[in-house]
């Protein structure tokens, strides 16, 4: 399977939830959050570098619930960044 080439919003989008969830993890280990979410740790190195920028949504629902972070928060944050970036190509 071909996937389709992530377009530079897809990207930044995917770099700026990894940044969100970096902060909202704090001082916790990643292994501590992928355990507590159901994921690998190598999984979570990924979304929070932006190397996965298009996670399943239930695999964001998990690390949501792990942080203690509302889906509404993420889905606005990330939806902010796509919104700029429309804005900004208009």
């Amino acid at each position: 399977m071909v996937r389709t080439p992530l377009t530079p919003q897809e990207r930044e989008r995917g770099e700026r939830l990894g940044s969100l969830l970096r902060q909202a993890r704090g001082g916790r280990s990643m292994v501590e959050i992928a355990a507590a979410a159901g994921l690998s740790t190598e999984t979570l190195r990924k979304i929070e570098t932006g190397r996965a920028p298009t996670p399943a949504f239930f695999t964001i629902a998990a690390l949501a619930g792990a942080l203690g972070l509302s889906m509404d928060e993420l889905a606005q944050a990330c939806a902010l960044v796509a919104a700029e970036g429309a804005a900004a190509v208009a």
